[in-house]
């Protein structure tokens, strides 16, 4: 029996028939083992595919589809995002720990084919062939090769076969075989091949090829509208309405390359579908390129029947150049988008654009490519609307045109937005209402919050969301209640765009009408309440000019953005130069104005002022830390409706301080903590995700005068250092708003025990001077540090305003501290058990959901290479001390371990049999994948290459093995992969090749051989290879 088995390092597929189809099985310390299918979707096989080369995940399979596995289950219940890179860096339980048995395998089928510069179901295809995609030359594809690239990409049937690279020329090869499908294959590995080609084919020649695609609308008048149905398996069906929303229809619209996402159905409002129901509880991110990517309940599994089919209605016209309801217009025709001539689009036409965007009403049209020249055609048609279309689709056209176009006469049109703030005194405050199916409703404030209305003030073009109000505050409205509960992340273009429940499906009346207040002003140039002052003049921003610009205009404009008092009005361009206009209006505020918008203003300019006379603005911060002894440590205030309030200390992490230092522009936060009231608060559990610019615009429960008991409070460093890492770097204060370095020869052991105490770090290890992490910029010091090295920050230190040495950039002061993690009782500083220091004290972390993710955050805040392995249950002993974390769950992009979230410092229901452990790799290979390039070893705190002529086979056998990357298949001198940067390692490996890690080779001092770059040694382990075997596993090729 011949097993194909695609091997790439830690992953492979089995018993599928080709290298991108199988039983997935994972490496681990060694053994290979399966994975339980429990929760198994498309994310997770979409990582499969990536990290194994293959194309896009075709199918993702449970219950042991090819057959049940041998050996350990390695993981269950995997959670992947779908962006990982590898499947061992999904988050899922310890590895090892499932309830599953090998009847319940996950299987991925991924494609082997996939179609290029088109769409997922159309373009250039391309093969997989070995490593490598090539292209196929069109003499040498006929209808049943297209039958089987449609099939085994899940796109229904071929619509057309395209030659003379209708896509684009490709790059690479062009296939050397000739297919020859019978047309019934199920992937394209699966078709005779021919090694005789009969023509010589160049790129000229690639073929092309249009799917009819895997998902469609139907029973809604164009390709564009309909009931909802997925292709799976060769049969069409439909898609429950649970919980479907506009993020599920706009991944719809873009698949099938209509236009946006109008309005979503859930209850058969296209009439109801037979057959299967494929889908249910779709929950798409929005950013999938194919809805079966999104996730789901699983195919065929639903608690649904065909009265509540999905239904979709993209636009088949959009507005491009502008905003989502202004732009060049441009209509859907066949496949492709084309502009239209303005001498041929009226008021009628623009009405009907306007209705199915699903915006406001028509307020100009532009011609003469007044939103820019498009590209491609221009339509070939002439509209004639009647205006009471709900779509372009149902126009009558005529064919023959009576203007002779081009793209300098392209048409734009300007319509009504389709969110508006309603009685608030400006368009830019106000009760929010939304326009959908033609009416104007409200939004309820269930969970309204910051993000939900930042969302609205950037669809409306105005400043930055300031307040969020709830309660009508506004005055009730009237009509339907659209939208029950926003939920918007905060990044979305459009309101419509957020997650909410079913529109128009009330359990909330006019009391609870949300509102929202966006400022008319803004600061720009250094932070949310510093910088040149830009007001909002129609639908453009302008500068003010600064002779025409007092203190109570200042006041206003402080006040308005939620900052507190003015601190300096800076004239002559402080804030650089601006550009585009400046206003043709002088302010005449009183100064108790609560938004510019109100203030007095006359036409006539006393000045004539240019760009050089653009005012500036110093606010003081909306947000400030209190009793801390320093700016920048405190309990935690916010001002608000011009009071300063405490902020509750519910739920207070160390993301939500990260937002605080950073809007303060201090440095990270090292420390939160929570003190204790009572005292009036103003916020009340707080959820920042940590990429805020202001912690007013977290999460939180809402904008409510309250009494709390704890309270929150943040430390952030008042220092920093630049250049390697959080705990290594050049040492840099801040000096008032400004960072600045510090002279060498005035900075001793003293001064290096309390900036590594303040930072969290461990000790000094060691003082650099003459700017060993490079030269800072901006100023140098002016004062000398004279701590005694007990201080807990370096504020608190005493200084002597008189430096007795003349310094430069050439002097600044470099400083090396331990880390704030450390791995213990491994044998290595990049393995053992995981340590965190925390109010100088060194403590473990429980292993409760530690995982690979968590693993991959330790290794990185340590210079180390890749995480290898995530280990419970005391693997390298028990630690002492206190337990410091528990239930830590990191992301990707947090930079150190403490940042991650956790059950909060010290507490915990475990005990030290369960301290987490770590296995960082100290080798890597670069320049290829995970599992071949160059070979660089850490050596101290850097990585050095390794000289070809002192590395071999055992040693190769070490390497693939850390990296958990099967067995070496070839070691390639020559620098194969690149020439690397900085030393060659100075010590040849002598591996017995059974060792577990690089670090536990012996090795010798004195190299036999004089290497450069030039001979830097490549390794690619079985991660780059195809192994077949008959009976046992063949490792065969190489790169």
């Amino acid at each position: 029996m011949v097993v194909m088995v695609a091997v790439y390092g830690s992953v492979r597929l089995v018993d599928g028939g080709s290298r991108c189809a199988g039983r997935v099985e994972v490496l681990h310390r060694g053994q290979w083992g399966t994975v339980c299918g429990d929760d198994w979707d498309m994310s997770d096989a979409a990582v499969v595919c990536r990290e194994l080369g293959c194309g896009e995940a075709v199918n993702a399979l449970g219950k042991s589809h090819f057959g049940s596995g041998s050996g350990p289950i390695w993981m269950d219940d995997v959670d992947c995002s779908g962006s990982e890179s590898r499947l061992k860096n999904c988050r899922s339980p310890v590895w090892g720990k499932h309830d599953c048995n090998e009847t319940h395998n996950s299987g991925v089928i991924c494609s082997g084919a996939r179609l290029v510069l088109g769409s997922r179901c159309s373009g250039r295809v391309e093969v997989l062939h070995g490593e490598s995609w090539a292209t196929v030359c069109d003499a040498d594809f006929n209808q049943q090769d297209a039958e089987v690239v449609c099939r085994e990409l899940g796109c229904g049937s071929p619509v057309e076969i395209l030659g003379a690279a209708a896509f684009g020329r490709g790059e690479g090869l062009v296939w050397s075989e000739e297919l020859q499908c019978r047309g019934n294959e199920s992937q394209i590995h699966f078709c005779p091949k021919s090694s005789s080609l009969k023509h010589n084919c160049s790129h000229d020649n690639d073929v092309g090829l249009v799917c009819s695609g895997s998902v469609r609308l139907v029973d809604g008048d164009s390709r564009c509208a309909g009931r909802v149905e997925v292709l799976y398996r060769g049969q069409w069906g439909s898609v429950c309405g649970n919980n479907w929303d506009m993020r599920d229809a706009a991944v719809v619209c873009r698949e099938l390359g209509c236009g946006e996402a109008v309005d979503t159905y859930h209850e058969s409002y296209f009439g109801s579908g037979s057959g299967p129901i494929w889908m249910d509880n779709v929950h798409c991110s929005g950013s999938e390129s194919t809805l079966r990517n999104c996730e789901s309940a699983g195919w065929g599994k639903h608690n649904c029947d065909h009265s509540k089919d999905a239904g979709v209605i993209c636009s088949g016209v959009r507005v491009v150049g502008g905003s989502h309801c202004s732009g060049r217009v441009e209509v859907l025709h066949g496949e492709s988008w084309v502009t239209v001539c303005d001498a041929d689009f009226n008021q009628q036409d623009a009405e009907v654009v306007c209705r199915e965007l699903g915006c406001g009403s028509l307020v100009e049209v532009l011609g003469a490519a007044a939103f820019g020249r498009g590209e491609g055609q221009v339509w070939s048609e002439k509209l004639q609307c009647r205006g009471t279309e709900s779509q372009i689709h149902f126009c009558p056209k005529s064919s023959s045109l009576k203007h002779n176009c081009s793209h300098d006469n392209d048409v734009g049109l300007v319509c009504a937005d389709s969110v508006r703030l309603v009685d608030g005194g400006s368009r830019c405050a106000g009760r929010v209402e939304v326009l959908h199916r033609g009416q104007w409703g409200t939004v309820c404030d269930d969970y309204w919050d910051m993000r939900d209305a930042a969302v609205v003030c950037r669809e409306l073009g105005c400043g930055e969301a300031i307040d969020a109000p709830r309660r009508a505050r506004f005055g009730s409205g009237s009509g339907p209640i659209w939208v029950e509960y926003a939920n918007c992340a905060g990044s979305e273009s459009s309101l419509k765009n957020c997650r909410s429940y079913d529109w128009g499906r009330q359990r909330c009346n006019h009391d609870e009408d949300a509102g929202a207040v966006c400022a008319e002003v803004r600061l720009v140039g250094r932070s949310h309440c510093s910088g040149r002052v830009e007001v909002l003049h129609g639908e453009s921003w302008v500068t003010v000019c600064d002779a025409d610009f007092n203190q109570q205009d200042a006041e206003v404009v402080c006040r308005e953005l939620g900052c507190g008092s003015p601190v300096e009005v800076l004239g002559a361009a402080a804030f650089g130069r601006g550009k585009g206009q400046v206003w043709p209006e002088e302010l005449q505020c009183r100064g108790n104005e609560s938004q510019i918008h109100f203030c007095p203003k006359s036409s006539s300019l006393k000045h004539n002022c240019s760009h050089d006379n653009y005012v500036g603005l110093v606010c003081a911060d909306s947000v400030r830390l209190v009793d801390g002894g320093h700016r920048c440590a405190g309990r935690v205030e916010v001002f608000y409706n011009r009071t300063w309030r405490s902020v509750c200390g519910k739920n207070w992490d160390i993301r939500d301080a990260a937002v605080v230092c950073r809007e303060l522009g201090c440095g990270e936060a090292v420390f939160k903590n929570v003190q204790f009231g009572p005292r009036s608060a103003w916020m009340d559990d707080v959820n920042c995700s940590g990429s805020e610019s202001s912690v007013k615009h977290c999460r939180s429960a809402g904008w409510v005068e309250q009494i709390c008991n704890r309270l929150a409070g943040v430390i952030c460093s008042g220092v920093r250092l630049v250049g390697r890492s959080r705990c290594s770097g050049r040492v840099e204060v801040l000096h008032g708003e400004s960072w600045v370095t510090v002279c060498d020869a005035d900075f001793d052991q003293q001064g290096a025990e309390v900036v590594c105490r303040e930072l969290g770090c461990g000790s000094p290890v060691e003082v650099l001077g003459a700017a060993a992490f490079g030269r800072g910029e901006g100023q140098v010091w002016s004062e000398e540090l004279q701590c005694r090295g007990t201080e807990s920050q370096i504020h608190f230190c005493p200084k002597s305003s008189s430096l007795k040495h003349n310094c430069s950039h050439d002097n600044d002061v470099g400083l090396v501290c331990s880390e704030s993690v450390r791995l213990v009782d491994g044998g290595s500083r990049c393995a053992g058990r995981v340590e965190v220091l925390h109010k100088g004290q060194w403590g473990t972390v429980c292993d409760d959901n530690w995982d690979m993710m968590d693993d991959a955050v330790v290794c990185r805040e340590l210079g180390c290479g890749e995480a290898v392995d995530a280990l419970s249950g005391a693997y390298f002993g028990s630690g002492s001390g206190p337990i410091w974390m528990d239930n830590v769950e990191c992301r990707e992009s947090e930079s150190i371990l403490k940042n991650c979230k956790s059950a909060g410092w010290g507490k915990h229901n475990c005990n030290h049999p369960k301290d987490a452990g770590v296995i960082c790799s100290r080798v890597r290979l670069v320049g290829g994948s995970h599992c071949s390039g160059r070979v660089e070893v850490l050596h101290g705190e850097s990585w050095v290459t390794v000289c070809d002529s002192d590395f071999d086979q055992q040693d190769a056998e070490v390497v693939c093995r850390e990296l958990g990357c099967g067995s070496p298949v070839e070691v390639l001198g020559a620098a194969a992969f690149g020439r690397g940067e900085g030393p060659v390692w100075s010590e040849e490996l002598q591996c017995r090749g059974n060792e577990s890690q690089i670090h536990f080779c012996p090795k010798s001092s004195s190299l036999k051989h004089n290497c450069s770059h030039d001979n830097d040694v490549g390794l690619a382990c079985s991660g780059s290879s195809l192994a077949s075997h008959e009976g046992g596993v063949r490792l065969s090729g190489g790169m």
